[in-house]
């Protein structure tokens, strides 16, 4: 197995239900709000799992890789974008189901979502497969597959900073003496608790692995 894919079957998924949606009567009320409560589930878990396995590896390979700069900011961009998604999610059940306005709502989350998965596959996930070993990316998704299987029935919705998610996960990776990157378990945090990789954010020794986020700030 490989993350990487993973995340593409998950993409295709996505692209899929939305694909779905086009095409059910608007009339059929009963379908769309089932078709769509799957999709806004799988939405969420799908960001909460790469926030918690994919996101802190891709940080720790560029680390690594002396590709520090261009992975913080494609994991900022991502973060961003993981919450640009959910506020259109929300905005979605502000609306009956079938009325113009909520094919509108629809849209746009449709619209917010390809964005985010078009730039991830064109940066994120292509650093990562020049940066990770295939044994990695296996193990990655292994653990990927796990947070899904676990959480199938969704996630908590929690907005993160960028800035603190991604301050967050550096002082959590660990430091050169500790041994070579990856070796922990990732992924074992809980989801909603704001915790991205093994443990709680900032739990780790001051300055092992930050790299001084805050000069990345988004405009």
């Amino acid at each position: 197995m490989d993350i990487t894919q993973l995340i593409l079957d998950d993409h295709h998924e996505q692209r899929r239900l939305f694909a779905i949606l086009e095409q059910i009567d608007r009339a059929d009320t009963g379908v769309l709000s089932a078709v769509w409560s799957r999709l806004a589930v799988f939405l969420e878990l799908h960001a909460a799992a790469e926030e918690a396995i994919f996101y802190p590896a891709l940080l720790q390979v560029g680390l690594g890789g002396r590709r520090a700069t261009g992975v913080e900011e494609e994991t900022l961009d991502a973060i961003h974008d993981h919450n640009e998604i959910r506020d259109a999610v929300t905005e979605v059940a502000r609306h009956q189901v079938g009325s113009d306005a909520w094919y509108a709502a629809v849209t746009a989350a449709n619209l917010a979502n390809s964005d985010h998965m078009g730039e991830e596959e064109r940066e994120g996930l292509t650093d990562f497969r020049r940066l990770a070993g295939l044994q990695r990316r296996h193990d990655l998704a292994v653990a990927f597959a796990a947070y899904e299987a676990r959480n199938y029935a969704g996630v908590p919705v929690v907005d993160k900073d960028p800035e603190a998610y991604v301050r967050e996960v550096e002082e959590d990776l660990p430091s050169p003496q500790s041994g070579s990157p990856g070796t922990g378990s990732p992924g074992t945090g809980s989801p909603g608790t704001g915790s991205p990789g093994t443990g709680s954010p900032g739990t780790g020794s001051p300055g092992t692995g930050s790299l001084g986020i805050g000069s990345l700030k988004r405009g």
